[in-house]
């Protein structure tokens, strides 16, 4: 009786990427093509660990011809499905309704301004794959390519994040994320329009790690997020992470309360000792 041999057959792991839309007509195109070029080359890989099943483009009600080329796209892409928005809700929102609507194994997420390179992907997925962790965040180095004054806010905000706002398990953040299928789902089922992802996340995922990744400059010349749009995803992320702003601003009331009654009793004292008028 001759030995038989059993080949198991390993399905890939299925992803899922999200990029929502809002004034990609200039850029948009070109990272389609460049999510493709990774995707047959996924596929022509011999062990086949993974495999990027779809995109969902996510239009935040573009003005700029974004939803007339995503539906090219998703004509031209069996595997490319729209989503269109009724109105401007903001990346954060649209981000969570592509996750919503998303099958992965696992969710990508990341910009349409081409800042973000898709050949990447495979980084955070050995990241993933070699700590276990179930949310892993690409971490840059020293933003470049926008103004002063945009990059300088940008590390504030990002300090402040870090140091006071968001759980000490999040080293970094960064819209370019890696997330267990399953979890993002979750989040996007029950996470509120005027809620921070990435603080949302917190909630649900404890192993979070990150990947150090190289900075690649967008392929439009002019950002789609003026200082209103960025002081707005600052604000939201205050109001996101509960009760630690609150306690600052209750410690703070408190302070400015002490400073008072002891600068009155110092006038007080000043008026009766030393007959100060």
């Amino acid at each position: 009786m001759s030995a038989m041999t059993n080949f198991k057959v390993t399905k890939p792991k299925s992803i899922s990427i999200v990029i929502p839309v809002y004034q990609g007509n200039l850029t948009l195109q070109t990272l389609v093509g460049q999510i493709s070029q990774v995707r047959d080359q996924m596929k022509s890989r011999s062990d086949r660990a993974y495999s990027i099943d779809e995109i969902i483009l996510v239009d935040d009600y573009s003005q700029d011809g974004s939803s007339k080329l995503i539906h090219e796209l998703s004509n031209q892409y069996a595997w490319i499905t729209p989503i269109w928005l009724s109105r401007n809700y903001g990346q954060h929102a649209a981000t969570l309704a592509g996750m919503s609507s998303s099958r992965g194994e696992w969710v990508v997420t990341m910009d349409e301004d081409g800042q973000h390179a898709p050949n990447d992907i495979i980084k955070l997925l050995e990241i993933a794959a070699t700590t276990k962790a179930e949310l892993v965040y690409a971490e840059f180095g020293d933003i470049s390519s926008h103004r002063n004054w945009r990059n300088s806010f940008s590390k504030l905000a990002k300090l402040i994040a870090m140091k006071i706002l968001l759980p000490k398990q999040m080293k970094r953040f960064s819209s370019f994320r890696l997330i267990d299928g399953e979890l993002a789902r979750t989040v996007s089922a029950y996470a509120g329009n005027g809620v921070y992802l990435d603080v949302a996340l917190t909630w649900v995922v404890d192993n979070i790690e990150t990947c150090k990744i190289d900075n690649r400059p967008e392929l439009r010349q002019r950002s789609g997020y003026s200082f209103r749009t960025l002081l707005s995803h600052f604000w939201r992320l205050v109001l996101s992470s509960g009760t630690r702003p609150l306690r600052a601003v209750t410690f703070l009331g408190i302070g400015s309360s002490l400073l008072a009654i002891v600068g009155g009793l110092v006038v007080l004292y000043g008026r009766v000792a030393n007959n100060i008028p």
